[in-house]
């Protein structure tokens, strides 16, 4: 089964590790560059079945995405996982309130995201 999902960053470098990453379990990756951008995309790919979203970006930072996305029930339609370096704890507690379903701090292992995606949605990607 094709998996698509969503990866909202700001590093160019970041989506291209995303594809090397991915592309094993041929996942399909919308790529956004900001929480805008990714608020903008997602009503033309109503078929994404995860979010993986940084917090410090330009434009609308993960924590305003999700406070926006929260009141749209996008959460609850579309796990999302928190993928940053941002140190502050009470973004991530806020994140996780606010409906994100898990986190990972940068840099990862890549078996840990699998990992992570594989608990949050449960139909695995075709290896």
């Amino acid at each position: 089964m094709l998996r698509k999902i969503m990866v909202v960053d700001d590093s160019a470098l970041i989506h291209q590790m995303y594809r090397l990453v991915m592309g094993r379990y041929k996942c399909e990756i919308v790529d956004a560059m900001n929480g805008q951008e990714a608020m903008d995309l997602l009503p033309a790919h109503e078929d994404v079945q995860l979010i993986l979203l940084d917090i410090n970006m330009p434009v609308m930072n993960g924590v305003q995405f999700l406070e926006k996305a929260s009141t749209l029930g996008i959460p609850r339609r579309i796990p999302v996982i928190v993928i940053s370096t941002e140190g502050k704890e009470e973004d991530t507690i806020r994140g996780l309130k606010l409906g994100a379903r898990g986190y990972l701090k940068k840099p990862f292992n890549p078996g840990d995201l699998h990992d992570l995606i594989e608990k949050i949605v449960p139909a695995p990607c075709a290896a």
